[in-house]
């Protein structure tokens, strides 16, 4: 970004989201110098710099839903954006897959994307080489959809690779073969104790999940439906003392569903929503550790 003049004859730019400052001899100075807090100049700049903390949370939260919801994306929506640094940024190296009529991908086709232009996207495939393949929509598959998913790790590592997005590197679950008949609820993360109801609470909305109803809620699409993992957070008083419930899963009508009926993708959101909800429950010392 150039350099803005300022009041005083200071200029004034932004250095890797932070707004720098250097005087009329071209120094660069260490802070910004009080006379120029309000300098409108400087203010714009702290509004463009707010402005794009929020629009790089928006594009980040997009691209996830695109990932964890399943949905196919036009190509021509990708040429189109690539142009912004922030979009651009939250992309590159992503896995992606050029999607079939039917919305399936052929695994071996995926790659990291490292372009989208109007003439389809460029990847780097897992033989190394780099790629241009024509496409209408393309996916950006979850890991549990991704049967090469060890050799794609592997080959990031190589290559340096370093998304953006938690994708290839996302902790997952795999739903067990010895679940009980008929079972609808995970006690895996219950029980876990905060101090108050609204600790719990901030902490879903921290991480970008809403509470309905007691629950905090991740959706998801999976085979052609929707549906809901459910983690119970409660729905007292704020200031009272809660704990982590039962994670349950459900159709958008609110139908519960067996857990043996709940796809990879669904299973794996929702055990990462519960298990991220637990992680910040209180932790009370031993008496060992005490003393």
């Amino acid at each position: 970004m150039a350099w803005l003049a300022a009041g005083g004859g200071y200029e004034v730019t932004l250095d890797a989201g932070r707004i720098a400052c250097r005087n009329q001899k071209g120094k660069t100075l260490r802070s910004l110098p009080p006379a120029l807090r309000d300098d409108p100049v400087v203010v714009g700049l702290r509004q463009l710099t707010e402005w794009l903390g929020r629009h790089e949370a928006e594009v980040r939260e997009q691209v996830d839903l695109w990932m964890i919801r399943s949905l196919p994306v036009p190509a021509e929506l990708l040429a189109r954006v690539w142009a912004d640094e922030t979009w651009r940024a939250a992309l590159t190296d992503l896995v992606v897959a050029v999607l079939d009529e039917d919305g399936s991908f052929d695994p071996d086709e995926a790659g990291f994307l490292r372009d989208a232009t109007a003439d389809g996207i460029g990847i780097v495939n897992l033989d190394g080489e780099t790629v241009r393949l024509p496409a209408e929509r393309v996916a950006v598959p979850h890991p549990t959809r991704l049967p090469d998913l060890d050799d794609l790790r592997e080959f990031a590592a190589d290559l340096g690779v370093k998304q953006s997005v938690d994708q290839l590197f996302r902790q997952t679950w795999t739903r067990p073969a010895d679940l009980e008949p008929g079972a609808r609820g995970v006690r895996d993360y219950a029980g876990g104790r905060f101090a108050e109801l609204r600790h719990l609470l901030a902490r879903a909305g921290s991480l970008g999940y809403p509470v309905r109803g007691g629950y905090a809620v991740c959706r998801v699409f999976e085979d052609g439906r929707g549906l809901e993992a459910r983690s119970w957070v409660g729905a007292d008083d704020p200031y009272s003392e809660a704990e982590t419930g039962d994670l349950v899963f459900v159709h958008p009508d609110g139908k519960s569903i067996p857990l043996a009926e709940v796809g990879p993708v669904a299973w794996s959101e929702g055990m990462r929503m519960a298990a991220a909800l637990y992680a910040g429950r209180v932790v009370e010392e031993s008496k060992e550790e005490g003393q």
